[in-house]
This record gives structure tokens, sequence and C-alpha cells, in this order.
């Protein structure tokens, strides 16, 4: 075994029970900007939603398993890839969509249903593509993976808190609109503060390894933002559209890929690196093509939301 896979970073039980509060309090954010129409947006305008949904749930593990087998990491690197790969997309993603000029509608529904659709395509999938590769296959096995165990734990960390936020957000409004904002900056800023307090704590083993791993987590996220534009491209999306996949694709809910690491398989440092690092540089590549979209837009004008004929 390669000795990044037999590093076990440093996370008290105390840490995993403050992470899970973070996520909770994140997914509460998300759920108070939510609407049963915004369920019910994809029956009215399905196109984008669902390709979006099928590049999200099921080629972007797919093609993390094809960068896995191409690249060969320590089976700790590929199991983390693909946990970041099978969580849902982040609520950070709905802010970066709109700061690039993104439709804003389409990423909130994206991020709403990847969210439920996680508490079993998240186990199904690491468990469809973990299998296929022996190294992750044995990592698996080793911790006797329990799907049920791991659909309890998603539900409970992402979906009692989406339905206590949407549940708030449609029974007492005035609430809702005074928590919105302050919840969704607070809970980020929470999270960024946790992910970089572990790094400090564990920083020995980030430094000695940080050099294997920037390059696989910068070319993963790059194939989750261009695979998201390709489908809009492909599916014939508006620009507007076109960037609310690119963003959604290519963010993840890392934090909840934290939570699996530590709940299920320990720690194990090639996993853990990789869903810490993710969190981080998802945020700064996401920001640059948000930020790019954004001076596109002042000089050339805002995109459409609706293709041209």
């Amino acid at each position: 075994m390669d000795a990044l896979d037999q590093v076990r970073l440093a996370f008290e039980p105390e840490s995993l029970v403050v992470l899970n509060v973070i996520l909770g309090l994140i997914m509460f954010g998300v759920a108070l900007d939510l609407r049963i129409d915004d369920f019910r947006r994809i029956l009215r305008e399905p196109r984008a939603v669902l390709i979006g949904l099928t590049g999200q749930l099921v080629l972007l593990p797919a093609l993390t398993f094809a960068l896995i087998v191409l690249l060969e990491p320590q089976p700790s690197v590929g199991l983390g890839m693909l946990i970041v790969a099978s969580c849902p997309g982040g609520n950070v993603s709905n802010v970066i969509t709109h700061l690039g000029g993104g439709n804003t509608g389409v990423s909130i529904t994206m991020t709403a249903i990847t969210t439920l659709a996680a508490i079993v395509m998240t186990p199904f999938n690491l468990a469809l593509w973990g299998t296929r590769d022996p190294g992750i296959a044995a990592l698996l096995t080793d911790v006797a993976l329990d799907t049920g165990d791991m659909v309890m734990t998603i539900g409970l960390i992402l979906g009692l808190p989406l339905a206590l936020g949407m549940t708030v957000a449609a029974k007492r409004p005035k609430i809702a609109g005074y928590l919105r904002r302050p919840m969704r900056w607070l809970s980020l800023l929470f999270l960024g503060i946790f992910i970089a307090g572990a790094l400090a704590k564990n920083w020995s083993h980030f430094v000695a390894h940080i050099s294997a791993l920037i390059g696989i987590v910068a070319l993963h996220n790059a194939c989750g933002f261009s695979l998201g534009n390709l489908l809009g491209r492909a599916g014939r999306l508006s620009r507007a559209d076109r960037r609310a996949l690119t963003i959604e694709v290519g963010i993840q809910n890392s934090g909840l890929g934290l939570v699996l690491i530590f709940t299920f398989f320990d720690g194990i440092g090639g996993a853990a690196l990789i869903a810490a690092w993710w969190g981080v540089w998802h945020l700064i590549a996401g920001l640059t093509i948000a930020g790019s979209w954004a001076l596109w837009s002042r000089r050339f004008g805002p995109p459409a939301l609706a293709p041209k004929a």
C-alpha cells in the first residue's frame, strides 16, 4: 500500500459533529430559497435541468472513473475523486452562477434535486464505480461499507435540513427573509474556517503530498466544468443556461465528501486531502470563470435566458 494510503488525518469525533452541523446549516440556508414551484420548474422547463442532472448524477461519476483508469492514482486518491464526483452540487454554485450571469433558476433547481437525489445516488455511484477498480474496491471491502448506513447519514445531513428550511420558507416567509442572506454567508464562512483549520492541523501531511494532488484536483475539476459546458452546447441551450450547467457540474459538495470519508473510511489520507483541496480549488476556479463571464457581459451585454431562433 502506498504511503499516502496509510496516512490518517487528525480528526476528532467532535470535529465530525461540528462538520455535520455546518453542512446542515448550509442546506437549511439553501432551502430558505426554495419553493415547491422550484421543483415544478423541471416540468415546465425540463430540458436544461434534465441535461444538467444527467451530467451531474450520471456522466460526472463515469468520467471520473475514466480519469482514474487513465491516471492510475493511489487507491485512496481514486476513492476521494469518486466520492467528490458522487456528491451533489454545492450551494455556493448558486451564488457563483448569479455572479457569472447564468440562469440562477436552473442552478437552484439542480442543486435542490441533486441534493435530494444524493441520498440514493451518492452511495449508488460509489458502489457502482468503486467496485470496478481493484484498489478502491479493496478499500470499500476493508470498511465493509453499508449502503443503508450511508443513505441514512446523507438523509440526516441533507434531507432533514432541506425539509426544515423549505417548511420555514413556506410557513414563515418573513423569518426566512431575515435569515436568508446571513445563513448563506455565515455557513460558508464556517465551512471555510473549518476546512482551513483541518488543513492547518494536518499541515505536514498536506505539504508532503499536495504536489501530487494539485494537478489531479485541477484536472478533475476542469473536466467537471467542461462537461457541463459541453452538455449545454450539445443540447443547444441558451448561454445563460450553459453557464448554469457549467458551474453546477463543476462545483461539488466537498464538505459532504469529507463527512463520508471520516465517517466511513477513517479519514484515509488521499481521499481526505482530495476532498479538502477540492473544497478550496473549485471556489478559486469557479469564481475565476464567473469573473471572466462578468467581464464579457459588461463588454458585449448579458446572456439571453432563451436561445435565439
